[in-house]
Formats: structure tokens, sequence, C-alpha cells
């Protein structure tokens, strides 16, 4: 329904030889053509349907965006020779389109613009380097897909198609109809290239397999992979960098893409680390790679990468976790592990492997945060102890802390003794008060300033304490917390 009635959204081929038109009411259509099939709008549909086919279409090119509201803009800078070249490729997703049953207009040319002018008003095809002038200058100025008010001022001033366009100076044309014509036009003749913005980031790196007939054959499958990966592992070499996150998308002949992301906690490169974590990956698999009919692609990216340096081993030929040789007799513990910890996030997902990062807080709640131990380093450092000091904040923080009753020798003093869950502990050294304010500026807390104190009892066990509220006369008493435990 829309303007209180319903109207056509689109038409094919035949309605539009009938005379029909968008944004025709159906009323109408059906009064011209009584036996009109019509059919309700699902621009749900189209979307998932439009994304299904990007999503088919990165088996081409990595660099896949939508061309609302029905097309999509590929980029195959760099990619054409893969298929035999641009008329091959042409051909090649022609044949791929009507075996899915879609009708479709297919263009390629130097310009996003260019390329959509022709699939639209121009019967698509290929443009020739150097000559998409020429192709694009019998069309009409509906090709630039101005505002409605804009095409009607041209179209009154005489100016019917881009070659009428085109001959006229640039400075006269924007100071007329404005800049955005000019720049439309410099881009849609070719004079000016814009880059797509892609659905998917470009990856850092990526190398891939297309194989003549569809693969069919899990080992083979997996010998391809481990290829991948080691020419992955070369090109970042080069570069001096390692990869943190690998993506394998699996293309398969029906269309379907199926994409596995293996991650790692620091910068690698080594091709049997990763092909390691790709099985743990695919034995976790809920749903198993089925290869259907047969793979027609394999692709490996690499869309995080970071510095890597060239491991030095030690004497012994071992290393440790930073590649610094360790003259003491170094040890492989480090990274032993960090590949502990990269099978562990490969097998039970990035959200179920945790690591403590330090946090910009004074706050001990907030000091250190759970996180993915996946992710990059924090940038923050964690606190350096004093040397031959005890540590000032406790391992083990209760959360809520808990209430305690405690009696102090001396006014807003430390405790001389506490009773926490029935048992009466009596304090033999304490140490405090420091004094921690709630971080307002984050999050307009009200909650009081806290004392906290370091003790130890007669036993020696050692206690994390905190005092809300002074002793002061007609006020509550002050209250006491024990928030956490030292080993």
């Amino acid at each position: 329904m829309h303007r209180n009635a319903l109207r056509l959204v689109d038409c094919d081929q035949r309605a539009l030889a009938l005379g029909l038109t968008r944004d025709l009411t159906l009323a109408d259509a059906r009064a011209r053509i009584p036996s009109l099939i019509a059919i309700e709008s699902k621009p749900e549909a189209d979307a998932a349907l439009l994304d299904r086919l990007a999503a088919f279409c990165d088996r081409f090119t990595p660099l896949v965006a939508l061309d609302l509201p029905y097309g999509l803009m590929l980029d195959i800078t760099g990619c054409a020779h893969l298929f035999g070249g641009e008329a091959a490729l042409h051909a090649t997703i022609a044949r791929w389109m009507r075996a899915g049953g879609l009708s479709h207009r297919a263009a390629i040319a130097g310009t996003p613009e260019a390329a959509h002018a022709l699939s639209r008003f121009g019967g698509g095809g290929i443009v020739p380097v150097g000559e998409d002038e020429a192709r694009l200058r019998p069309l009409p100025v509906a090709a630039l897909e101005l505002a409605a008010d804009t095409a009607l001022a041209l179209s009154r001033a005489g100016l019917k198609t881009l070659s009428d366009l085109a001959d006229r100076p640039s400075v006269a044309l924007s100071a007329r109809f404005g800049a955005d014509l000019v720049i439309k036009l410099r881009r849609t003749l070719g004079h000016e290239d814009a880059r797509i913005t892609p659905l998917r980031p470009p990856p850092a790196c990526v190398v891939e397999r297309h194989f003549a007939e569809p693969m069919l054959d899990k080992d083979g499958l997996e010998d391809v992979i481990a290829r991948l990966i080691a020419e992955a592992g070369r090109v970042l070499e080069q570069r001096g960098e390692g990869g943190r996150a690998f993506e394998i998308s699996f293309f398969r002949s029906d269309g379907a893409v199926r994409r596995l992301m293996v991650e790692t906690g620091r910068p690698s490169r080594d091709a049997k680390a990763i092909l390691r974590l790709w099985r743990e990956r695919v034995d976790t698999l809920a749903d198993p790679l089925d290869p259907g009919f047969g793979f027609d692609a394999v692709r490996l990216s690499v869309p995080v990468c970071e510095p890597l340096d060239t491991h030095q081993p030690s004497l012994d030929g071992r290393q440790s976790l930073d590649g610094q040789p360790s003259l003491d007799g170094g040890t492989v513990e480090d990274e032993a592990v960090a590949d502990l910890v990269d099978r562990l996030v490969a097998r039970f997902g990035r959200d179920r492997v945790l690591r403590f990062a330090a946090q910009d807080s004074h706050h001990p709640v907030r000091a250190a945060k759970a996180v993915s131990a996946a992710l990059p380093a924090s940038r923050v450092a964690w606190p350096a102890p004093e040397p031959h000091e005890p540590p000032t904040r406790p391992l083990q923080l209760f959360e809520p802390p808990q209430p305690v009753e405690a009696i102090a020798e001396v006014p807003d003093g430390p405790p001389i003794r506490f009773r926490w869950r029935r048992l009466i502990h009596d304090v033999a050294r304490a140490e405090g008060p420091e004094r921690i304010a709630p971080e307002w500026w984050r999050d307009g807390s009200s909650e009081p300033m806290r004392d906290y104190y370091r003790v130890e009892d007669a036993q020696g066990r050692r206690f994390w304490l905190f005092r809300i509220g002074f002793h002061e006369p007609e006020q509550a008493p002050p209250r006491w917390f024990l928030h956490g435990l030292f080993a």
C-alpha cells in the first residue's frame, strides 16, 4: 500500500511492452489488462536473494558491493585472468545466472558508474579499455539517475543524451544544475574513478584455487588447504607479518558458500600449526562440511595481519614466545601454552576461552576484564609490583563484596577483629587505609568512597577489607566488607 492505493513496484519485459509502468495503481493496471498476474512484493526476500547472489559472486572477486535496488557491482581488477579473461568471465557469470533461473544484464567498463549505466540503459557488454566515453555518449540522460527535478530541467533545456551534456562546459552545467551532475557525468564517461565499497572489507592477503572439475575428495581438499596456508605464509613472510585470523571459503558448484574462521592468539605463519587449528575447527562443526556436488573453488583470506619478526632460536634450538634467544637453556612453555590456547579457541569458540586483560582504571572491580583469548594483547600494561613487596591486590575478589562484622581500636582506624562466615579472626597486622573513590565520570555512580585495608590474622591468612562510612554523631555506624583473599 502506497499513497492509499496498491501500486506496481516493478514490471517484467512483457508488462513494460504492454504499457505498464512502475508506481501505476493496481486498479488501473487491471483495467488495462484484465488478465494481469500480480504478485505481492516481498522486499525482505528480495534483499536476502541479493545477499546470496553477492556471496556467490565472491568466488570471482573479493570486492563485491550491492548496487541497489537490484544489482551487484564487482571489482574484477586483477581477477579476470583467473577465468580466461574478461570475455570468459562475462560468459561464466551469464551461464551461472541462467542456470539459476535469473534473467540479468551485465556490463564490464572502466568505472562502476559506467558499468551501471551500460547494464541498465545500454544493453550491457564489454567496453574495451579507453572507449568508455564513445560507448556511453549515446545513452539517455536518465542513465545518470539524477533527481526528478534535475532530470526534468535537463529535458526542458533540450539535453537528452550524455553526449549533449558532455559537449557543454562543466562550469555552466555545475552553475545551473549543481555539482552533482558534473561529478556523475565525469564518472559515468570514465574520466574519474570512484572505488566501490565492498560488503566485506578486502583482506590483507588472499590466495585461492579454482578447479576445472568440482572437487569431492576430502583428503584432496585438505591437501589444497595445506598448500594455500603454505603459500599465504610465504606471502606474509615477505611482508614481515603474521596472521591473527585465517578465513577459508568453500564455493560449492550449486552456488552455496561456506566459510570457516580460525584465529590465533599471536601473529603466526606456521603452516603446520594453522592446519592443525583448521582440523580442530572442522572436527567441532555441528553442521559438517558438505561438498554437495563438489567445490569449484577454495579461498584462504587473512583479514588480520600484524608485524612478526623472524624468530631467532636459542643455542639449544628452542625459542621463547617473543622469539628472543634464551641463553640459560630456554624453554618452549610459552609456545606450548599459546598453541594450546589457539587449539581451545578453535574447538570451543572464541567467546568460551577467556583471559584477563588490564584496564585503565583505579577501581579494583574494573582494573581487569575477561576478554576472548583470541583478541590482541591489551595496550594497557599490568602494574609492575614493587620489588620484595607483597601484592597490593588480591588474586581472588568477591562480587559482590561480602559483609563482615568488625571492630576497630580507634574510630576510623584499621580493624582489630572481624567475623566472617561465623568465624572470628583476630588481626595481627594491618596496612592502610587506601582510599578508592567511585568512577562517577564514567557511569554517574553515587556509591560512597571506600577505605581499604590489607590485614593478616593470627593464623597468617591475609584479607582485603574495606570500610564505608565514618564514625560521626547521629549517623549510622560504618559498614565493613571483605572484598578479596590474598594467596
